[in-house]
């Protein structure tokens, strides 16, 4: 399916990042080792490693992948970007400063639980996971993302999987989006920031 759908000759979410990226701006900082999932056509790595983060981007589709690269070498920047499934790939352990996910609600709930796992591991302890996507008050607007409700994001679900960690950051709030045709319109959105222990 994501192959289908980033298979054509423009960005489906534009080349621009996601707005979740600069209004969060303030978490990032250069140097920081960054991975970044399903990173479709590489516009959130790219605008990180311009930041001076060390970005790998991480996706399954190769025609994203090739784009990616493309507009990588275009802003002048080196991230690193890698074809796999993420159910598949052997992840690297306690690697990352920051595991970053933004609209990753193409996983159900227990397929959610297993992936979240994996980003647990990847990053260092003391770093950040990073999360932007969907609330369920987006079935009403219709401008993006999925259709099954269990794969959205509330405040609820996300601190209950995230139970031990430091919750920096749980917010829940509507923005208009504009990015690419597939992120357009008014939305429903929630930020998630959780620190791992140790």
């Amino acid at each position: 399916m994501w192959e289908d759908r980033f298979n054509r000759p423009d960005y489906l979410f534009g080349t621009a990042p996601a707005q979740f990226l600069t209004r969060r701006a303030e978490w990032f900082a250069p140097g920081q080792s960054v991975l970044s999932i399903a990173e479709g056509e590489g516009r959130n790595a790219v605008w990180l490693a311009q930041q001076g983060l060390d970005v790998t981007g991480v996706d399954y589709a190769p025609s994203a992948i090739a784009k990616a690269k493309a507009l990588a070498v275009k802003a002048g920047v080196s991230p690193t970007f890698l074809q796999a499934d993420l159910f598949d790939w052997v992840w690297p352990e306690a690697a990352f400063d920051i595991v970053l996910g933004v609209f990753i609600q193409f996983v159900g709930p227990e397929d959610r639980t297993t992936l979240f796992d994996h980003m647990k591991r990847a990053v260092r302890p003391g770093g950040l996971i990073m999360l932007h996507g969907y609330t369920p008050k987006q079935l009403d607007y219709g401008t993006g993302g999925p259709k099954a409700e269990e794969n959205l994001y509330t405040e609820a679900r996300l601190t209950a999987l995230f139970e031990g960690w430091d919750i920096a950051l749980c917010d829940a709030y509507e923005a208009e989006l504009d990015e690419g045709e597939g992120h357009s319109g008014r939305s429903a959105l929630l930020d998630f920031i959780a620190r791992r222990p140790g």
